[in-house]
């Protein structure tokens, strides 16, 4: 974590986002602009998190470990999501992992500063409650996809939220480059069966193997079989 001492991109994510009006009192003072760089994580299971996180700009993935050791990916967060607000409400360690997919921006407030300055803020925690809400729906949600949706429809969306765009000679390209062995244990399923949706996705020409990685050719294509999968 990189802590960016810029007041005027501070000022500028707050406006863009009306982060203060989120608040009753003025908690400007205590805001900090974080960032994480790709593949860094904001926070980890089991351990306390030490600010509440608004996330300004990225994309991040969250997933759970299971009691067996292996992991299952629940959504993704993305601008402008809030992090921490269980963690907040509970006063216990993070329940999921949460890294980010690229480089991920945060406007972050001392997770001690919240608790002293806005507990009884009834404006905050509405809005608490309210993201909380939506997060529930959206777990119920991601929960019936993990278990009713084919890998065909998971993987495009897993491939489009964490494909990297590069330049190459004026041309923007997505490279989807991880390890299948994670892909496979995040998204539920066995090694063999994610080569073959792979493969499938190849004859198909959505996606190119190339070297040591698949290259989006149809995102078009891609994105009508993601649907709104982990959106």
């Amino acid at each position: 974590m990189i802590k960016i001492n810029d007041y005027k991109m501070i000022d500028k994510y707050i406006l863009k986002y009306n982060i203060s009006e989120i608040f009753t009192k003025d908690m400007r003072q205590f805001m900090e602009l974080l960032l994480f760089k790709k593949n860094e994580y904001i926070c980890k299971e089991n351990e306390y998190i030490k600010y509440l996180f608004f996330v300004i700009e990225g994309n991040a993935k969250v997933y759970v470990t299971l009691s067996n050791g292996k992991s299952l990916l629940t959504c993704f967060y993305h601008d402008f999501m809030l992090l921490g607000d269980l963690e907040f409400i509970k006063s216990k360690p993070a329940y999921s992992n949460v890294q980010a997919i690229e480089n991920v921006y945060c406007i972050g407030i001392p997770l001690e500063k919240v608790k002293e300055e806005c507990l009884n803020d009834d404006k905050f925690l509405r809005y608490i409650c309210n993201q909380l809400g939506e997060k529930l729906v959206g777990c119920s949600k991601n929960s019936s996809i993990n278990l009713l949706y084919p890998l065909e429809n998971r993987l495009a969306s897993y491939i489009l939220a964490t494909g990297e765009r590069v330049c190459d000679n004026g041309i923007i390209k997505v490279k989807f480059n991880e390890s299948l062995t994670e892909i496979s244990e995040l998204l539920g399923t066995s090694y063999r069966h994610l080569l073959r949706t792979l493969k499938i996705l190849c004859t198909k020409g959505v996606i190119k193997k190339q070297d040591d990685y698949f290259e989006v050719i149809d995102e078009i294509v891609l994105k009508e079989i993601a649907s709104d999968v982990y959106s």
